[in-house]
């Protein structure tokens, strides 16, 4: 019996989904979260889990930040994204970034049941369209490579840093003191080689569905 995880912040589609999946894997036995955070325990309890279905807009990271982070983290799982996002070169960057496949999310059933037959057989499916996008830039896989060194803890610190929360409210979100964020901020720079915080989340924001629209952190002592 297969274990299928669905991630994705909108309470109804994740009511749709769940009836797709089980209309084609009747056995199958399904999980959820709402939340990157609520994501990486799911991760963590199911850690023999079959695939991860992945929505790209999911609170608590931007763009394809979570699915690299999760490729590091749980190398095993295979990841297809789940998106309303469906320009071809969007389609492509989730493939570049370890997606075993990309199901648009106007998708009808027969072809959702088509893409979870393929990628569980072992395969990759997307669209067409999305093999014949440009791939992702040399920027953007350095980008993905850095944050891939990045503790799960050091990850929730960047994306708060990008969402431009202070030290102090990132303290206050995590429940730990402002001292132990600072430590974090540190070993974020330096493993992505940046200078300051703005820098740090400008390179992740190579990541982002629409990197020139990342907005610089306040300026802060690190």
């Amino acid at each position: 019996m297969p274990t299928l995880l669905i991630a994705d912040d909108h309470p109804l589609f994740r009511e749709a989904l769940r009836g797709a999946v089980a209309r084609v894997l009747p056995d199958a036995a399904l999980r959820e979260a709402d939340s990157v955070d609520a994501l990486y325990a799911l991760v963590e309890a199911e850690s023999d889990a079959d695939l991860l279905l992945l929505d790209l807009n999911m609170p608590g990271a931007q763009g394809f930040s979570a699915l690299v982070h999760l490729r590091a983290l749980h190398p095993q799982l295979p990841i297809v994204v789940v998106s309303a996002r469906e320009e071809p070169a969007t389609m492509r960057r989730a493939l570049d970034h370890g997606a075993v496949g990309f199901i648009p999310k106007s998708a009808d059933a027969v072809t959702l049941g088509e893409a979870l037959t393929t990628v569980l057989d072992g395969d990759r499916w997307a669209p067409a369209a999305a093999f014949a996008a440009p791939a992702a830039n040399a920027e953007e896989h350095d980008a993905a490579q850095r944050l891939r060194d990045l503790t799960p803890q050091q990850f929730r610190v960047l994306q708060m840093l990008g969402s431009g929360l202070l030290n102090k409210q990132i303290g206050y979100e995590m429940g730990v003191s402002e001292a132990t964020v600072k430590a974090h901020v540190t070993a974020i720079l330096r493993k992505l080689g940046a200078n300051n915080r703005t820098q740090a989340v400008l390179i992740a924001g190579r990541l982002a569905l629409d990197p020139g629209a990342i907005v610089p952190p306040p300026e802060e002592a690190d």
